[in-house]
């Protein structure tokens, strides 16, 4: 049980790390004086989810639903 808590412990810290790399890496969500002009309809705009933009945007989500799911299992394995 000890080693399944230190695997689980180990593999906390790596999401952690690689959650606060993809959040650092995603582009703000301001569109600030492009959007007047229009420059929100780029092409890369309309395909967000094939760009980078749109895979980083993926991979937060399954972060961070890792994240949650081996923070409850690591809180309620410490009760005992």
């Amino acid at each position: 049980m000890a080693a399944m808590k230190l695997i689980l412990e180990v593999l906390f810290i790596i999401v952690c790390i690689a959650l606060t790399v993809i959040i650092l890496m995603q582009e703000g969500k301001s569109a600030g004086l492009g959007a007047i002009a229009g420059a929100a309809d780029t092409y890369w705009g309309k395909n967000k989810g094939r760009s980078m933009e749109g895979m980083l945007v993926k991979l937060t989500r399954v972060l961070v639903v890792l994240f949650i799911v081996i923070s409850a299992v690591l809180n309620i394995g410490s009760f005992n």
